[in-house]
């Protein structure tokens, strides 16, 4: 019978060791290597400490037993309510009385038969506790656990051995080297799963810094970067809660979840390549400055002029100075007109119908003259773009201009086989940038020209090819795919690859929803109000009805109520107005 019985131990050792292995989760792992240990040895109770960060006490993981029906810590979720056991006193003297600091700075097995017949440690917080409880705590076995590199990371802590009648007995000679093979087993697994959690915590810092780097050039956007991921989990939770309809089995393990964080987290990470006075270009003419002070000057430039003009003839005499007087106030009146527009069209307020181009047109048509030399002190970038030969001033110009050397080109030419390789459809403009007067202050609706739009467009390119570069593991696999797909639409008329619903994941839609809601409601945009909560769910639906968001996860994110939780803890107060979801819903789903 006791051949058998160590055979148990042996087989129990064996898979309590496979388990150890296998678990990932530090709770579960802390519950398993305790009651394990428990098991083997019919223990009544026990505890695990590990040594705290700072290695100067033992903190309180776990704690069971089966007489009094305690369990806190680990999975249970109840608090331990005592301090860590100190391993040194006020003057740095180690702190031997204690039987499991003594284990801890010794890194030696203690097994005591009866705690009440030993002069060696201090029990009497034991002896008080059991004066309270009416427990007799008996036999104790205290285990170092030691890691690979022999430093010990914690204490394995057993009470009272039981016999199969229950009897409190002490721990015999022939278990402990049994309990110390299981301990060095759990130090191992402690410490990995340790270093998992370091390196998650590591991933998770390198996420916070890559927002904080974007947040540093647009404030927005690292904003942005932070209410995505919380929206979007918040629509995934709501999926997983679902019991019926087309989430009914959407589940996501432990992984995922985590998978899911580091791809919101990165879902726009390729917004570090992108210049802040694109994401931020509030006006047409807009670039690292507001060029329409440019414009103004020449404006004022003409209005001198004019003065000047005036002037000239009223002591030339040759014509009444009343009418030389009325002609420049038409014409003084003339120019704060036409400046007056021009500043309208840079704003992007107003739709640029064909008449306002040519009213802006007839504009830039103006002479003026410019005596200054206009390749002085320029960048040798600047200088590079410029024509071989510069007329030398005084020379005449026109009002509004696209010259030659408004067009940025690209730097290095786009690798295009990249681009098909990985499945993007979009492609990239001519050049990089034109800043022309007149192509710029004729945009059509917004500030952006086609130029300005792929360079904002090409942060998710370079959001998945930055992720693609990265050695993600396994459960890390989709983050690319994850992250990279939230400007995809449901038509498979969005970008970067035109993908259409069924060729999404639904990780990826959700993220679309998140992003597309926080953009509509967001407070933070330099170039737009924030809309309320009706005016973004009624633009949502209407993307809906286009094809653009998924239909599914629509219902869900309104039937949920995903969006008023969101807008409590992230929108102003003004944008929470009253919302009836049924007119956003399908008949079918009402």
């Amino acid at each position: 019978m006791a051949a058998a019985s160590q055979e148990q131990r042996y087989r129990t050792l064996i898979e309590l060791g496979i388990a150890l292995s296998a678990e990932r989760n530090h709770n579960r792992l802390m519950e398993k290597i305790l009651l394990g240990a428990k098991s083997m040895t019919n223990a009544d109770g026990g505890t695990l400490y590990l040594v705290t960060p700072e290695k100067d006490g033992l903190k309180f993981e776990i704690m069971l037993n089966d007489t009094l029906d305690v369990a806190m810590g680990g999975t249970t979720g109840k608090p331990i309510p005592f301090p860590p056991l100190k391993l040194h006193d006020d003057q740095g003297n180690p702190n031997h009385k204690n039987v499991s600091s003594y284990c801890a700075l010794s890194g030696t097995t203690v097994n005591i038969a009866d705690a009440y017949d030993v002069d060696k440690f201090d029990f009497s917080g034991t002896k008080a506790f059991d004066s309270k409880t009416g427990y007799r705590s008996k036999s104790f076995l205290t285990v170092p656990l030691k890691n690979y590199e022999n430093e010990v990371i914690g204490v394995l802590q057993l009470i009272n051995a039981r016999d199969r009648k229950n009897t409190v007995i002490a721990f015999g000679p022939d278990i402990t080297p049994l309990i110390e093979a299981l301990a060095s087993q759990a130090a191992v697994a402690l410490d990995n799963s340790r270093l998992i959690e370091a390196q998650k915590n590591l991933f998770k810092s390198f996420i916070q810094v890559i927002a904080g780097s974007i947040d540093a050039k647009s404030p927005y956007t690292g904003g942005h970067c932070n209410r995505v991921p919380a929206l979007t989990f918040m629509l995934a939770k709501a999926a997983c809660d679902k019991k019926d309809g087309p989430y009914k089995d959407f589940h996501l393990s432990e992984d995922e979840w985590y998978e899911l964080e580091v791809a919101a987290g990165l879902h726009d990470c390729g917004k570090v390549t992108t210049p802040e006075y694109i994401v931020d270009k509030a006006t047409k003419l807009e670039t690292i400055y507001n060029r329409i002070h440019e414009v103004r000057m020449r404006f004022e430039v003409l209005k001198r002029d004019a003065v000047i003009d005036y002037l000239q003839g009223v002591l030339a005499e040759e014509q009444p100075e009343a009418e030389l007087k009325a002609a420049l106030d038409a014409k003084l009146a003339q120019l704060d007109d036409d400046f007056a527009f021009i500043a309208e069209c840079n704003v992007g307020g107003e739709f640029m119908a064909p008449e306002r181009i040519e009213r802006m047109k007839q504009i830039a048509e103006t002479p003026w003259t410019r005596t200054l030399d206009d390749t002085l002190g320029l960048s040798i970038d600047e200088m590079r773009r410029r024509p071989g030969e510069q007329p030398k001033p005084p020379v005449q110009e026109k009002l509004l201009a696209d010259k030659d050397w408004h067009i940025i080109p690209h730097e290095v030419a786009f690798d295009l086989a990249q681009y098909d390789a990985e499945g993007f459809s979009m492609r990239p403009q001519k050049h990089k940038y034109d800043l022309g007067e007149i192509y710029n202050l004729s945009i059509g609706r917004g500030t952006l020209t086609a130029e300005d739009r792929f360079k904002i467009n090409e942060h998710i390119t370079q959001t998945i090819l930055m992720l693609k570069a990265l050695p993600f593991p396994k459960n890390l696999a989709r983050v690319p795919e994850w992250a990279g797909g939230h400007h995809e639409k449901m038509d498979g008329s969005g970008y970067p690859k035109g993908l259409k619903r069924e060729q999404m994941s639904d990780p990826a839609r959700m993220m679309a929803i998140a992003d597309i809601f926080e953009a509509l409601t967001a407070a933070d945009r330099p170039y737009k109000k924030p809309k309320t909560l009706s005016e973004s769910l009624k633009i949502m639906s209407f993307m809906v009805k286009d094809q653009h968001i998924d239909p599914d996860l629509w219902i869900l994110f309104l039937e949920s109520g995903v969006w008023k939780d969101y807008a409590d803890q992230y929108l102003r107060p003004e944008q929470v107005d009253n919302v009836d979801i049924s007119q956003y819903l399908p008949k079918a789903a009402q």
